[in-house]
C-alpha cells in the first residue's frame, strides 16, 4: 500500500488522502511553480500511513472505547481522555516499513537540494467521507526538523495531535466520527525565514470583506508568531485592480512593534528531546522593530502572487508566504480558502454608533464593526474554560487553536498580542464575535469581572470603555433602497470605515477633510515638520523625531500618511468620485496640533480669521499647502487614483482662487490633466455672488450650509443665544442657494451640497431637487432618511 506521495504527484483533488494542507500544496507545486510562484518541495505521508499506524498497534478499538466514555455535554473529562490516547499513541511502536518509505522519501529531498536542510513537518487532517471539511489549526506542525530519527519521532507526534483536546471537541462541534478522520504528514523543505522574515496575506479584506485589496502582514523570523499572535505585525494594503498598472497600489504601510523574532534553536539536533524545542522566540532589536520587513518590490510581488493563486483556486484566499534569507526570494508555503467572507453577500448592514463615553481603558486592532457591553474575564490559559461564562467579554494575552473552545463562548475578546490575521483575529471572524487585538496592555488596564464595553465601529482602531455605555444600533437593508436620479454621497472622516461603508447605496465621496487626517493619523504641525530644526521647543522635538523615525525626511512622513489615508478613501470607492477637501483648519486648531503654537499666529475670531484658501499662498503656510498637493498628485499620479477630486474651503475671492490654482499648477495639479477636477467651497455669501466668475476657475460648486448661513446672517453658528436666528431656511440664504444653483447651470458646473438638513427636513430636500442640484452628500447615520427625502422630492 503506498503511502508515500511528492508534491509533484498531488493535486487538489487528493484532499481525501492527503487532506486539505497537502492538497493544496501539492496543487500550487504542481500548477504554479512553472509560472513563477516558488513553493518549496516535499512530500506527504498519505492517510494509508496513518491507519497502518494504528492497525499495527491494535489502537482502533482501544481510542474507540476510549471515545465513547466522553462527555459531550459538559466536556469535563476531555482533557483525560485527549491525554490517554495521546500516550498510547506516543507509547506506540512505529511500524518498519511506514518508517522506510518515509526516510526513503526524505533522502530524496536531501539528494535533490544537495545537502541536508531542515524541514517542516506539517498536520493535514482530512475525512475520507468528507473531503471539503477544514480541520485548520487543530493540529501541530513541528519546524526545524533534521536526520531521519527526529522525522519519525515528529510523524508520530503529529499523529498523536490529532487527540489534542481542540481537535477532539472540534469535530464533536461539528459533527465528525473521530475515527473517519484521519491525518496526513507533509514534509515540506523549510524557508530560512528565521533569518528574514514570513507572515499571511488574504485576497480580500478580512474585517470589511471588502474584495479589491490584499493584505499582507508580517514579522521577523517563523511565522508561527504571526499566526498565533504572538507580536503586532506589519501590514500592508495593495489595491487589487491597479497592479501592474500604477507606479504603487500600495495604499498603506502600517509599521508593527515585532518584538519577538521566532528562530532555530541552538541546540545540537541531536540535543533536542521534542520537537517545540528545535525553535526559541529571542527579542528583537529595537532597529528592526522600527524597519519594515520587506520593501515595497516584495510587497507587489507578493500581492501578484496572491491574486494568481485565488484566479487558480476561484476563490479569496488566506496564504502563508517566507522569505529566505541565503538567497532573498520569497515563497509560498501554505494557501487555504479564506472562510468569512467568500460566500457570504451582504444585504444588510449594521450601523453601530456610541452616544456617550466612558474611561477609554485600551485600544487596539478593532475587527467586527459592532459595539458589545459585558463583564470581562481575565483568562491566562485555555484550561481556565471554567471560568468565562457564556456572553461574557475574553481577556488574554494571546490565543492559539489551544483558545478555541473557550473563545466560542465569548461575545467579544481582547488580546494584548497579536494583528488583524492573528488567531485570535481570525476565529473572532469566523464566530461572530468582535475583537480588539494588539493592545499591549489589556489584561494589566481591564480588571476581572468588570463591565466594560467594547467598540470595533470606529474602523480600523478598536476601543475598550469602562463600564456600559448606550449606544445605537441602525440595521440597513440594502435592496429596500430605491435609486434616486440626485447622485447621493458620503461625507466621511475616517479612511479606515471607508471599505466598510463603501457596501451601502452611494455615488462616492462627498466631503473627505483633510484636516481629520492631519488630526487622527499625522498628529503633527505640516510647518514643523518642514521647519523641523528651527523648533525651539526641545520636548515637542523629541516628541516629533519619536513619531517620524522610520521615515527619511519630516517632510515625507506628513505627505505618506496623508496620501495613503485618502488612497484608502479613494480605493473604497473607486471609480466613483471622492472629493477631497484640502485643510481648513483654523489657526486655533492648528496650533493645538504637535508643535503648531510656534508656527500659528493668534487670532480673535478664527472662524472668520486665517483660513482655507488664504493660508495657502501666505508665508506662513504655503510650503504646507505645497506638500498637501504632493500628496494629492501622489494619490492621483503614482497611486492611479483618478477619482479624487480636490476641493478648496474658504476661498473669499476671485484672487484667491487665481493664486491658489497657481499653487497647485506649480505642484503639477493643473485642471483637465489626467482627469484633475477642482472644486470649490460656496460658503461665503461672495461665492454665490460671483458664481459665475468663480466658475471660470473651478469645476465644481459644493455648498456648505452651515458657514454659509453664518457669514450671511452674522450669526455665530455655534451661539446658543442665536439658535433662533441661526436657521438654514432663512430667505437670505435660501436665495444664495438658489442664485449659485441657476448660475452654475449656466455654466455647466457641477453642484452639490454636503449637511444634515436635507435628512433632517424634508421640504430642505425638495428644494435642492426643484432647483436641480446634482448631488447631496449625507453622513452615514444620516443616508437612509436622507434617500427617503430625496426619493419623495423628486416624486413630487
Amino acid at each position: 500500500m503506498k503511502t508515500i506521495k511528492h508534491f509533484s504527484e498531488i493535486r487538489i483533488k487528493d484532499i481525501s488522502t492527503v487532506g486539505g494542507k497537502n492538497a493544496s500544496l501539492g496543487e500550487m507545486y504542481s500548477s504554479l511553480t512553472d509560472i513563477g510562484i516558488l513553493v518549496p518541495e516535499g512530500f506527504a505521508v498519505t492517510a494509508n500511513g496513518y491507519w497502518q499506524f494504528l492497525n499495527d498497534n491494535k489502537l482502533v478499538p482501544i481510542i474507540t472505547s476510549l471515545l465513547a466514555q466522553l462527555d459531550v455535554k459538559t466536556f469535563n473529562n476531555l482533557s483525560s481522555i485527549a491525554s490517554q490516547i495521546r500516550t498510547l499513541i506516543m507509547e506506540a511502536t512505529f511500524p518498519l516499513s511506514l518508517a522506510n518509505e518515509i526516510t526513503e522519501a526524505y533522502q530524496l529531498l536531501v539528494n535533490n537540494s544537495g545537502q541536508e536542510k531542515t524541514y517542516a513537518v506539517r498536520s493535514s487532517a482530512t475525512a475520507e467521507d468528507l473531503p471539503n471539511a477544514s480541520f485548520a489549526g487543530q493540529q501541530e506542525t513541528y519546524l526545524n526538523v533534521k536526520g531521519e530519527i527526529n522525522l519519525i519521532r515528529a510523524c508520530q507526534r503529529c499523529y498523536a495531535s490529532l487527540f489534542t483536546d481542540r481537535a477532539i471537541k472540534y469535530r464533536s462541534d461539528n459533527g465528525f466520527e473521530h475515527m473517519k478522520v484521519a491525518l496526513s504528514i507533509g514534509v515540506q523543505t523549510m524557508v530560512r525565514s528565521d533569518l528574514a522574515c514570513s507572515g499571511v496575506m488574504f485576497t480580500i479584506d478580512p474585517d470589511s470583506g471588502f474584495e479589491d485589496l490584499v493584505l499582507v502582514s508580517g514579522a521577523w523570523g517563523l511565522g508561527e508568531n504571526v499566526v498565533q499572535g504572538t507580536i503586532n505585525t506589519d501590514e500592508f494594503l495593495v489595491y487589487k485592480p491597479f497592479l501592474g498598472k500604477v507606479k504603487n497600489p500600495i495604499i498603506s504601510h502600517k509599521l508593527g512593534s515585532k518584538n519577538k523574532t521566532m528562530v532555530y534553536s541552538s541546540l545540537p539536533i541531536d540535543d533536542i528531546i521534542k520537537p517545540e524545542d528545535a525553535v526559541i522566540n529571542t527579542d528583537t532589536s529595537v532597529q528592526k522593530s522600527n524597519e519594515y520587513i520587506l520593501n515595497d518590490e516584495e510587497i507587489i510581488q507578493l500581492a501578484k502572487w496572491a491574486c494568481i493563486i485565488q484566479d487558480h483556486y476561484k476563490c479569496h484566499m488566506d496564504i502563508e508566504w517566507a522569505k529566505d534569507k541565503h538567497n532573498e526570494k520569497l515563497y509560498i508555503v501554505q494557501a487555504r480558502p479564506e472562510t468569512v467572507h467568500s460566500h457570504k453577500k451582504q444585504t444588510i448592514f449594521k450601523q453601530y454608533t456610541l452616544l456617550d463615553k466612558g474611561e477609554l481603558l485600551c485600544t487596539g486592532a478593532g475587527l467586527g464593526s459592532k459595539i458589545v457591553t459585558g463583564k470581562a474575564r481575565i483568562l491566562h490559559s485555555p484550561s481556565e474554560i471554567s471560568k468565562l461564562n457564556i456572553g461574557e467579554i475574553l481577556v488574554t494575552e494571546r490565543t492559539d487553536p489551544d483558545w478555541d473552545p473557550v473563545m466560542q463562548k465569548a461575545t467579544a475578546i481582547i488580546t494584548d498580542q497579536g494583528g488583524r490575521t492573528s488567531h485570535a483575529a481570525i476565529v473572532a471572524r469566523e464566530l461572530g464575535a468582535i475583537a480588539v487585538v494588539g493592545t499591549t496592555n489589556g489584561t494589566k488596564k481591564i480588571k476581572d469581572g468588570q463591565l466594560i464595553t467594547v467598540s470595533t465601529a470606529q474602523g480600523y482602531t478598536g476601543e475598550v470603555y469602562s463600564g456600559q455605555l448606550k449606544w445605537e444600533e441602525i440595521i440597513i437593508d440594502i435592496t429596500a433602497i430605491p435609486k434616486t436620479k440626485t447622485k447621493v454621497m458620503l461625507i466621511l472622516a475616517h479612511p479606515d470605515e471607508a471599505f466598510g461603508y463603501s457596501k451601502l447605496p452611494n455615488d462616492g465621496v462627498g466631503l473627505m477633510r483633510i484636516e481629520f487626517i492631519i488630526s487622527n493619523a499625522i498628529g503633527i504641525h505640516p510647518m514643523a515638520l518642514k521647519y523641523f530644526d528651527a523648533i525651539n521647543d526641545i520636548e515637542v522635538k523629541d516628541k516629533i523625531e519619536n513619531i517620524t523615525k522610520i521615515f527619511g525626511n519630516k517632510e515625507e512622513y506628513f505627505i505618506n500618511k496623508l496620501a495613503e489615508a485618502t488612497a484608502k478613501m479613494a480605493a473604497a470607492f473607486y471609480p466613483k468620485d471622492v472629493i477631497v477637501r484640502m485643510s481648513d483648519f483654523k489657526s486655533n486648531e492648528y496650533a493645538n496640533l504637535l508643535g503648531g503654537h510656534q508656527f500659528e499666529p493668534k487670532e480673535e475670531n478664527p472662524m472668520i480669521g486665517f483660513r482655507g484658501a488664504s493660508r495657502y499662498y501666505h508665508p506662513l503656510y504655503k510650503d504646507a499647502f505645497e506638500m498637501e498637493c504632493i500628496a494629492m498628485k501622489r494619490v492621483r499620479d503614482d497611486m492611479g487614483f483618478t477619482n479624487v477630486r480636490l476641493m478648496i474651503p474658504f476661498c473669499r475671492t476671485i484672487t484667491e482662487a487665481q493664486k491658489v490654482i497657481a499653487i497647485m499648477d506649480a505642484c503639477g495639479l493643473k485642471r483637465k490633466v489626467n482627469a484633475l477636477e477642482i472644486y470649490v467651497m460656496i460658503e461665503i455669501p461672495s461665492n454665490a455672488l460671483l458664481a459665475e466668475e468663480f466658475a471660470k476657475y473651478f469645476d465644481g460648486f459644493s455648498i456648505g450650509s452651515n458657514d454659509l448661513t453664518q457669514l450671511t446672517l452674522g450669526a455665530d453658528r455655534d451661539s446658543e443665544l442665536l439658535s433662533e436666528i441661526f436657521s438654514p431656511f432663512d430667505p437670505a440664504v435660501m436665495q444664495l442657494i438658489e442664485m449659485t444653483l441657476s448660475k452654475a447651470k449656466k455654466s455647466n458646473t457641477h453642484t452639490g451640497l454636503c449637511g444634515q438638513a436635507p435628512s433632517d427636513y424634508p421640504e430642505y430636500a425638495k428644494f435642492l431637487v426643484k432647483n436641480g442640484i446634482d448631488s447631496i452628500s449625507f453622513n452615514p447615520d444620516a443616508l437612509i432618511k436622507g434617500i427617503q427625502n430625496i426619493v419623495e422630492a423628486e416624486r413630487n
